[in-house]
C-alpha cells in the first residue's frame, strides 16, 4: 500500500521549502538550536510559515544555488529579520560566555 499524499503539490512544495529554509539557516550560520529556541519556538514557526508561502521561492533558489551570494540571505527574503536576529542571539550567547 503506497501513501497517496506524496503525490500532493502541496506537500511537495512544503518539503520543498523547508530544505529551502534549512540550507538558508545553514548559509548564514545559523546555529538550529538559537532558531528554535527563540520566542518559544514561535519566531521559527512564524519563519518556517513565511518560506512556505514565499512568492519567491525561485529566487530564493537561484541565490542558494549561487556561491558568490553572501551569507546573509538577499533583501527579498521575508525572513532577514529572523536570521539576524538568530545571528544576533548567537553573537550575545559567545560574547556572554567569553
Amino acid at each position: 500500500m503506497t501513501d497517496f499524499c506524496f503525490d500532493w503539490p502541496i506537500f511537495n512544495r512544503v518539503l520543498r521549502q523547508a530544505a529551502m529554509m534549512d540550507r538558508m539557516l545553514q548559509r548564514a550560520g545559523v546555529e538550529a538550536g538559537v532558531a528554535v529556541r527563540l520566542d518559544k519556538g514561535g519566531a521559527y514557526y512564524a519563519a518556517r510559515t513565511r518560506c512556505i508561502d514565499c512568492p519567491a521561492s525561485e529566487r530564493c533558489h537561484a541565490w542558494l544555488d549561487d556561491p558568490a551570494g553572501g551569507t546573509l540571505p538577499p533583501d527579498f527574503c521575508a525572513n532577514v529579520a529572523f536570521f539576524k536576529r538568530c545571528l544576533e542571539t548567537t553573537d550575545d550567547r559567545r560574547a556572554a560566555a567569553a
